[in-house]
């Protein structure tokens, strides 16, 4: 399975890091910015294949036209009772 790769970069200085998960990343680039008042981006490099079907079958997007409607992510059935 691949990993998701995350690098984050600083704006303001030389800060660069590289983490294999969104949470590790965002931590960085919130701990950064609150000690620092600099401006932080992150590139999100690569996607496990399944967290990017999810991605795009509940069209995270934001536009309806994006949104694949045949997937169990966009109107899941309840769960059996």
């Amino acid at each position: 399975m691949d990993r998701t790769r995350v690098t984050v970069r600083c704006a303001d200085c030389s800060f660069e890091a590289g983490y294999d998960r969104l949470p590790a990343a965002r931590a960085a680039l919130d701990d950064h910015e609150s000690a620092t008042d600099h401006e932080v981006t992150w590139d999100i490099e690569s996607l496990a294949p399944g967290v990017s079907q999810a991605g795009a079958d509940a069209g995270v997007c934001g536009r309806s036209e994006c949104v694949n409607e045949d997937s169990p992510l966009v109107n899941p059935e309840p769960p059996d009772r």
